[in-house]
């Protein structure tokens, strides 16, 4: 185990030029998302802060922004990325093999809040692929038991076979709940959109930290439940992951307001960002 610093809201880093890696494992998650573990050529891999995303460049195809899956406190292990198949990119990494190369910039981004969190109860809202993003900050936390209160997971997705993880998630020490809009005979599981849930839950308000991932809906209906517990904005985090192209703020596509995603974000306080979600156009 090794300790990675924390990162504040707002901080960033990495390198604009992509270092090579190397394609150590693939992993097949569901039908349409795998998972990339990846070795540097040379040198140790990348230390990344929960909800920091990395440039993957597929030679001759693209580069895209993938949020860091795997556990920050692994010394020395492979970097994991969680990626969904959806277009040109995405389909070129999907035909990556181990062994193979591709270009890495990076980490980029802002954190999930985990000092800010220490002490306090936390809870874990994660939407299909969204669960992907939130999996560093779910372990750091797993990791470091002690210093948090209550913490709980809430995990939905539309059909069972959609889910992540499902086979780790299972050995999780913590209060979990995991949801399907859309079950199948052999689902004994739980049943309907996940953000209702929200509204049964036992929260101490004053005292709690929220870390959302998911569908931009998803995520509004969530904070709504959130809010109406009586939680505090600025203890509500999400995190923005959408039309992000250069990492550093340059190119304009992530734009939202006064804030670029890729540079100021990925990862938000609900302060920052709630005129925004108040918007119908959003």
């Amino acid at each position: 185990m090794m300790s990675t610093p924390e990162l504040a809201i707002g901080s960033q880093q990495g390198s604009l030029l992509p270092e090579i890696y190397r394609v150590e494992e693939v992993i097949p998650e569901t039908h349409d998302t795998f998972t990339l573990a990846l070795i540097p050529q040379e040198g140790e891999p990348m230390t990344f802060a929960p909800g920091q995303f990395n440039m993957l460049y597929a030679y001759g195809a693209g580069e895209s922004a993938i949020s860091i899956s795997g556990d920050p406190d692994l010394d020395g292990a492979s970097i994991l990325h969680t990626i969904r198949t959806a277009g040109t990119v995405t389909s070129a990494l999907r035909g990556l093999r181990p062994g193979d190369s591709l270009g890495v910039r990076g980490p980029f981004g802002t954190s999930w809040p985990m000092e800010a969190a220490r002490g306090k109860d936390v809870i874990f809202i994660g939407g299909g692929i969204g669960l992907a993003p939130l999996r560093p900050a779910i372990y750091r936390t797993l990791n470091r038991l002690e210093r948090y209160g209550r913490v709980r997971v809430l995990i939905g997705a539309r059909r069972p076979r959609d889910l992540l993880f499902m086979n780790e998630i299972a050995g999780w020490p913590v209060e979990t709940l995991v949801s399907v809009d859309r079950a199948t005979e052999r689902w004994r599981g739980h049943v309907g959109v996940v953000t209702p849930y929200v509204r049964n839950l036992e929260i101490d308000p004053g005292n709690t930290v929220a870390m959302i991932c998911g569908p931009e809906i998803m995520m509004r209906y969530a904070v709504m439940e959130l809010l109406n517990h009586g939680m505090r904005p600025k203890d509500i985090f999400i995190t923005m992951e959408r039309n992000m192209k250069c990492a550093v703020g340059f190119c304009g596509h992530c734009q939202l307001g006064s804030e670029f995603i890729c540079k100021d974000g990925p990862v938000f306080s609900y302060e920052t960002m709630q005129f925004w979600f108040a918007q119908r156009e959003f």
